[in-house]
């Protein structure tokens, strides 16, 4: 557990420091490509007072909505650490959480989500996101993945053994 918990808030922490040296740099330098990418990153200063792409901006529920979506994560990740094995799905649920818990901390002390790069490829070219945001898209797709694994392994038949006392001609 205290493995997991060590990787969240190590994430959590990262993904904050990117966004707080974002924030200290004037906004008239952005966008501007993050050297060592080559020109495949850009890096900008966004502020999103909404969900993705700025819905809802300006109401109450771009906080509570969050809030209690990161909270019922964090119930399911606080049960699934009481569980024996399960390792992806706990890898999962602590990603997930990381970077909910860093989008949330965003909203209800600065009243904003600090997006700060954008990959330059194809339609990626227009979303601004952070690091909390891709962790939540890899939590889930890691969660989404094991269920879809684990339904399709419900499926298959079940094997028998073989009985090893029968003779074979």
């Amino acid at each position: 557990m205290f493995g997991f918990l060590t990787f969240g808030t190590t994430l959590t922490f990262l993904d904050q420091a990117f966004k707080a040296r974002i924030e200290k740099e004037e906004k008239g330098t952005f966008p501007k490509e993050l050297a060592i990418s080559k020109g495949r990153i850009k890096l900008y200063q966004n502020h999103n007072e909404g969900f993705s792409f700025g819905i809802l901006k300006g109401t109450r529920a771009v906080q509570l909505v969050p809030l209690c979506v990161t909270s019922a994560f964090a119930g399911a990740w606080a049960y699934l650490m009481g569980t024996r094995g399960r390792i992806l799905e706990k890898l999962a649920l602590t990603l997930t959480l990381a970077g909910g818990v860093s989008n949330l901390y965003d909203r209800m002390k600065r009243g904003y989500v600090v997006d700060y790069f954008s990959i330059q490829c194809g339609k990626l070219k227009k979303v601004v996101f952070n690091l909390g945001d891709i962790f939540v898209f890899l939590g889930s797709g890691i969660l989404f993945g094991a269920e879809i694994v684990k339904e399709i392994r419900g499926m298959l038949p079940e094997k028998t053994p073989v009985d090893s006392s029968r003779e074979t001609m």
